[in-house]
This record gives C-alpha cells, structure tokens and sequence, in this order.
C-alpha cells in the first residue's frame, strides 16, 4: 500500500478551502442580532391610561355615528308580493312588508293596488304618506335579497372591449361570456350573464301627488359612478351583427334594428347594474333629486313588475331614503365604536381595582425564586433503565 504523511501544505491548502466554504455571517448588528430595541412593560399603571384614552376617542366618535344615522329618514315597502297580494282596489300592505323612520309619526299606512293594462303588464301602485317635509337629497333604491353578483363566474361574465363600443366578433369575444356569447352565429350585444340578469322593474319617472299634493320630479340622469363613463361607449356593431340577451326579448321583440339599438353611455340603470355588489342584500339607486325638498303629503309610486324574484329566493324591496356622511341609516358602525369603548372602560375599571386592591411593585423580587434544589433531587433520583431493556 502506497501512502505518505500529510504535510504543512495539504493543512495550508485545506485550511483555505474551509475558510473559502466557510457560511458564517458577517460580524455585523443585523446579521448577529444586536440592534438596539424596546419593548414596553405592559403594567396597570401603563395600560390604564392608553384604555382610558381610547374610550374617550371611541364614545364620542359611537355617538356622533348614531346621531348622523338616527337623522336620515326612510320608507321601505317590500313589493315581491303585489302581484298575489294587492287587489284592483287600494288595500293595506301587510306590516311586516313596511319599515320607516321620519321625524313625524305617519297618520295614514301605506296601501297597494295592483293594474293590468291591456298588454298584460302588471303595475303596482304604492300609495303613501311623508309625515314631514325632507330637506334634499333624496333617492329612490330597489333592494334585492339572496341575489349573489359576487359569484365569481357571474363577475367575469362580460366582454369590456364590447362594452367600450368596439365591434367584436362572436368568435372574438371574451370566453367567459359563455353561454351567453352567441345566438344564430351572431354576437349577443351585450354578452353575459350580468347584462342578461338586468333588474327591469320600472319605476315611475316621479312621485304623483295624491289629492292637493304636488307632483315631486326625480331623474334617472347621473346615478351611476362617474368612473362608468369610459367604461361604456356607444357601440359600433350594425343590426344585422348582433342580437339582444334572451331575457330582453320582451323589450326588443323583433330583435336590433339600426334604430333601436342601446347606447350604453347613455343607459344609466345598466351601468348601476353592472357594477356588482360583493353581498347577497344590496341597494341599487334607481331615481334621485338633489335639488328640490320633499314636501309632506301623499304620494304614489308606480312600478312596473318585470322581474322575478321568487325562482331565487328573493325579495325586491322600494326604498326612499335620504343620505347622511356616512350613507343610509345603518347603526352598525356607531354601535360597534360604543362597544369597544365599553369594553376599555370596563378593562380600565378592572385594572384601577387591581392597582388599588392588589398593588405590586415594578420589579419586585419576592416574586422570582432561584431555588433549584428540588429540580436537582427530581433528577437525581431518576434511576436509569438497563441497555438490556432499552433494546
């Protein structure tokens, strides 16, 4: 066998090459952890004036919240049920389909009828009482229940080239458009399952007057996002290349004619539509006056019952409302101020008690004990096990 002794240079020559492979950190604060740092004590003493200081943040903010709220006035009628419900004559609706809140208690409930013209159109008319006048704004809304526009392939379900007025082929037009992408090897304009879903209840173009009230005039003009207006452009496609979603062939029955073709910039209940709401219950602003104050009185509000709202569950509800900084009337958000302001007062109550009944000095040493004596007999009288019984 052939060997020979190790020398100087093979120890210099490995010596470098584990200091070349070597993968210790560099000598540095960062790298070897010895930045600066704090880290508070969190003692009663120091805890109880950043709880107290909340829940002086916290109430005030709770109670500006629902006062704001408290000030906006509505009146919702749900009116899933007038067709089955109302009569050719005006009949009370049921309390359970009527919630309100105006300064003024109403003197008079809120009644429906329910008309039939002679092209089978179902109407129904909603006559009730503001108790009080109503500075400006106002809005009309519809609210739709268990209806899910947050379903994923119900949001994808468009073609935004399409909607920017561009004329695209059925072939070329977005995957997720289907099945509602093509009919008859023409494009369906607009394509999609949210186009397609349009709310088609019609509200009246204004609230009439009942007996010596006035007429109060509302517009549908300007209650979609003003972001919109790039998003939909008057489109570009002829007659004879497209045809309407299945669910519009009540309003266009002999299909597009170069006349009759939507100009969706100018369509502002779609617009509305389209942009989906993330939660099963949501609002939809379908009227608005944001001139002129809402005098006391009776009024009616006729709407045209188009859409179907039982085959989901559903419900569609009139909502005429005023706004306040925050939105509609909702007291969800002042009421959870409140409580977190609640619950720091009583946490702060708790540890004023603690620092007043049981007070503990900072660092105190009576509290630490070095005795270890009991941990080295426990280990001590540990008897270890035989190899033989291990294996």
């Amino acid at each position: 066998m052939l060997w020979r002794r190790k020398s100087s240079e093979d120890d210099t020559e490995g010596s470098a090459s584990l200091a070349q492979k070597s993968r210790k950190p560099p000598n540095t604060a960062f790298r070897q952890q010895r930045l600066k740092a704090w880290q508070p004590i969190l003692s009663p003493q120091s805890v109880l004036p950043l709880l107290i200081l909340i829940s002086a943040i916290f109430a005030p903010i709770g109670v500006a919240l629902i006062i704001t709220a408290n000030n906006v006035q509505n009146l919702q009628i749900d009116y899933s049920h007038c067709d089955t419900l109302a009569t050719n004559n005006f009949k009370e609706i049921p309390s359970k389909y009527v919630g309100y809140h105006f300064k003024k208690k109403l003197n008079v409930k809120p009644v429906w009828r329910l008309q039939q013209d002679q092209t089978d159109v179902k109407t129904c008319a909603i006559q009730f009482e503001i108790p009080n006048d109503i500075k400006k704004s106002i809005y009309i809304y519809y609210r739709l229940t268990n209806f899910y526009q947050n379903h994923r392939k119900y949001v994808q379900s468009f073609d935004l080239s399409q909607l920017k007025g561009q004329a695209v082929a059925s072939d070329d037009l977005n995957s997720d458009c289907n099945p509602l992408r093509e009919q008859n090897d023409k494009a369906i304009y607009p394509c999609g399952l949210i186009a397609n879903s349009l709310f088609n209840d019609t509200f009246g173009p204004e609230l009439m007057g009942v007996n010596d009230t006035q007429s109060y005039a509302l517009t549908n003009k300007g209650i979609s996002w003003s972001s919109d207006k790039s998003r939909f452009k008057k489109t570009e496609y002829n007659a004879s290349q497209i045809v309407p979603p299945p669910n519009w062939a009540k309003r266009y029955p002999d299909g597009y004619t170069d006349d009759n073709i939507p100009d969706l910039s100018e369509w502002e209940e779609l617009k509305v539509w389209m942009r989906t709401a993330g939660l099963p219950k949501f609002y939809k602003l379908a009227l608005k006056n944001e001139t002129a104050t809402l005098p006391a009185g009776a009024y009616q509000m006729n709407i045209d019952l188009e859409y179907p709202v039982t085959i989901f569950g559903g419900s569609k509800t009139f909502v005429l409302t005023t706004n306040s900084i925050i939105g509609g009337r909702n007291m969800s958000l002042g009421v959870v101020y409140l409580i977190v302001a609640g619950i720091s007062i009583i946490f702060g109550l708790i540890f004023l008690m603690k620092v007043i009944i049981q007070p503990r000095k900072l660092g105190d040493h009576s509290y630490l004990s070095f005795d270890e004596r009991e941990d080295v007999v426990s280990r001590s009288s540990a008897q270890p096990q035989p190899l033989r019984e291990i294996l």
